[in-house]
């Protein structure tokens, strides 16, 4: 695989897939450019080279066929603002209208391709499909992480047609090269941090950090079903009965391991699950019989954020309560302030994880938030990521 920093872009028109799956309004524009602005350094390496850019997404779920409202037409504007230059727009994705604008690409100039999920063959994995999209580039490289964990044609599949001139983009590189880092080279003490609703959603990550880390942090949803597995009273809240003796041996494999399991002491507790709910703390091994566990406690957040400040290493995933609600917020938004505040290295990945740091406004504090939510878990998991692997491999 080349690198991105010693290719030579010169007179090449280079294949990027990137990722703007954003969010569009109902007069189409974009609510968030996060995805858009995070693409923009790779694109600018390309032009820069002497290269130009054809680049290609998908934006939204369509059903069949083109929609208005997921066209990729829609970003232009916004594009060529922040590339400064203009940025041209071929109206299919294949076919005489993109081959044609391709074929006509001058050094230095950028392509939009329209939506690659206006054709089924694009989650199929179809090699046709992927063999014309490479017939319209010289080089390939893929930008786009969140896509990462799929094997669609211009994510895993199109790598094939371009055995000697396949690279990651600045965002690929940076989330293999952190996520990595975390897994196989982390400074210590390594503290992972996981939360969100269930077990078994974070299993298969539990199973490979656990012999990687010096503490493991469990809060959110799922610390219920291991306070349950020890005997703790925990009144209504989740808990995943068919995987208690799964949580009971991962608590044994902690102690095998000499991993310090942290545990919630305390929590957050609603009589009902609604913002509007009367709250109160309590212990969170003796939750009253009609009310539930919605956020870790005050005594908990105090505990976790000294595991952090005394980590060299910290990794989160998922949020320590009901996030999404305010009243229930707390326990999560605090996680996010201690990762900004620590002298360790911080890695953030995970929809709500990320939101948090967002909306503390602290992510520029944190030293990697990955744009990938499932793609992160399943590379954490321990799972080959077929967007990664196909640029990793040998020739074949």
């Amino acid at each position: 695989m080349k690198s991105i920093d010693s290719y030579d872009f010169s007179g090449k028109k280079v294949l990027v897939r990137v990722d703007f799956n954003v969010p569009l309004d109902d007069t189409y524009t974009i609510t968030d450019t996060t995805r858009i602005d995070a693409a923009i350094p790779t694109i600018k390496k390309i032009l820069g080279g002497g290269g130009s850019a054809i680049l290609m997404s998908h934006l939204g779920r369509p059903k069949e066929g083109p929609e208005e409202k997921f066209s990729l037409k829609h970003l232009v504007p916004y594009l060529a603002g922040k590339l400064g230059v203009p940025v041209k727009f071929a109206d299919d994705c294949i076919g005489a209208s993109a081959a044609e604008l391709a074929k006509g690409l001058q050094p230095g100039e950028v392509l939009l391709l329209e939506n690659l999920r206006f054709y089924k063959e694009e989650t199929k994995g179809d090699e046709a499909f992927a063999a014309k999209l490479a017939s319209l580039g010289d080089a390939y490289m893929n930008d786009a992480f969140g896509t990462a964990h799929r094997a669609h044609a211009s994510t895993a599949i199109i790598a094939r047609f371009f055995p000697d001139d396949k690279m990651f983009g600045y965002i690929m590189e940076n989330e293999v090269k952190n996520i990595d880092k975390v897994l196989h080279n982390a400074g210590r003490p390594f503290t992972a941090i996981l939360g969100g609703a269930k077990v078994s959603g974070k299993i298969e990550i539990i199973n490979n950090l656990l012999s990687k880390v010096d503490n493991l942090i469990v809060g959110g949803g799922m610390m219920f079903t291991f306070i349950h597995a020890k005997g703790g009273h925990v009144g209504k809240s989740l808990v995943e009965d068919e995987l208690l003796e799964v949580a009971l041996h991962t608590m044994e494999g902690a102690e095998d391991l000499g991993v310090n399991l942290a545990i919630p002491t305390d929590a957050v507790i609603a009589d009902k699950f609604d913002n509007d709910a009367e709250k109160a703390v309590s212990s969170a091994d003796d939750i009253p019989d009609e009310w539930m566990g919605l956020d870790i406690g005050p005594e908990t957040v105090k505990t976790f954020t000294d595991i952090i400040k005394n980590s060299g290493t910290i990794l989160w995933n998922g949020p320590m309560g009901v996030f999404e609600m305010e009243p229930f917020a707390e326990g999560t938004l605090a996680m996010a302030k201690a990762l900004a505040g620590s002298a360790g290295t911080s890695i953030v990945g995970g929809g709500d994880s990320v939101a948090a740091v967002k909306r503390m406004g602290l992510a520029d504090e944190i030293d990697h938030v990955s744009t990938g939510g499932g793609a992160s878990l399943e590379f954490l998991s321990g799972k080959p990521l077929p967007g990664v692997t196909c640029l990793e491999e040998a020739d074949s």
